[in-house]
């Protein structure tokens, strides 16, 4: 039986049905060419993000990569103005300047994604410095992928806040592929958290497709930050069920291999175990859903009724306006 409350796990179970019901619709828009760019898709990886972000508060930091729209959502962001930015619409976070890969909401502490491999840990690190440097009890989380965990600024990073003991949470989502190349291909170790020993940082390696351990290890991590101890290295092994993008045809993935990886569903095991434990019945899997699937359509239709940016706003918010930092 789970230690946690029967509220904390519906919740978590809702978040992990919220997530996956929004991406699946997010692909169906990309297909439809309605998503400008490309779309990453997150499916397979939603307990990650549960896990992890429901112990944050409004105040502490988010940053991400390609798949960070999961994060932002359970951090806080407009289901609605979320859609409506993946599109390239006014009514987004970034007024459809970001996209899905660059969607930022500062009012929520998701301080934004990059498509850098690897670029965004030292935003992190930054805003974990500034939270340190000013007293103030936030924690910065930044999630990338196990192909960041092979780029200069990840190493330096890590050095770094541990030397300063920042605040920082680094959260690995290694799905075993960086863009098309498989990890036993370019690393030498099995885990990535074994790469924390060498900066004097506590690494942690979980089991990413359970999200009652990613909850049981990302907030022991987070309590112990927030403590004072320094940053910690988690490592969450999930896994990729479609391509680097939508629309990836994958000839660098054996078929059983693609097809093998749907047995870890993370929402699946968590709704069986649920079910078991007299959490769940089947009529509140169906309320559930229903609620759900009703959200997830109001923000379908608000994003796709917003209206694009103006031509003639093409360079706003490219520079700083004048007082803004005051």
């Amino acid at each position: 039986m789970s230690s946690l409350s029967r509220e904390k796990l519906l919740e978590m179970f809702t978040w992990l049905l919220r997530l996956r019901r929004m991406e699946e619709k997010c692909i169906e828009l990309a297909l439809s060419g309605m998503v400008p760019g490309w779309l990453h898709s997150y499916l397979g990886q939603e307990a990650v993000s549960v896990g992890v972000v429901l112990h944050l508060r409004r105040e502490d930091y988010i940053t991400g990569t390609h798949r960070s729209r999961g994060h932002d959502l359970v951090k806080g962001v407009d289901l609605k103005r979320y859609v409506a930015e993946i599109l390239g619409r006014k009514d987004g976070p970034c007024f459809g300047r970001g996209g899905e890969m660059h969607l930022a909401d500062k009012e929520v502490g998701a301080m934004g994604a990059s498509g850098i491999v690897g670029g965004i840990v030292s935003t992190a690190v930054g805003l974990g410095f500034a939270a340190k440097y000013k007293g103030e009890d936030r924690v910065s989380v930044t999630f990338f992928g196990d192909g960041a965990s092979n780029q200069g600024t990840f190493h330096e990073c890590l050095n770094l806040a541990t030397v300063w003991k920042l605040p920082v949470l680094f959260v690995c989502e290694n799905n075993g592929w960086a863009e098309f190349s498989p990890q036993g291909k370019v690393m030498c170790v099995e885990n990535v958290a074994a790469r924390a020993a060498a900066y004097g940082l506590p690494g942690i390696t979980v089991d990413g497709d359970d999200v009652e351990a990613v909850y049981q290890a990302a907030g022991e991590a987070i309590a112990r930050i927030r403590h004072g101890d320094g940053p910690i290295l988690l490592e969450c092994k999930t896994h990729r069920w479609l391509g680097h993008y939508v629309g990836d045809p994958q000839k660098y993935r054996m078929p059983q291999e693609v097809e093998g990886v749907r047995q870890f569903d993370p929402l699946m095991r968590f709704e069986s175990k649920l079910l078991k434990e007299g959490i769940l019945t089947e009529e509140m899997i169906r309320e559930t859903g229903e609620k759900v699937r009703h959200e997830v359509n109001e923000a379908i239709e608000f994003g796709k009724n917003s209206p694009f940016p103006e031509p003639q706003d093409m360079f706003k918010f490219v520079y700083a306006e004048e007082g803004a930092a005051k």
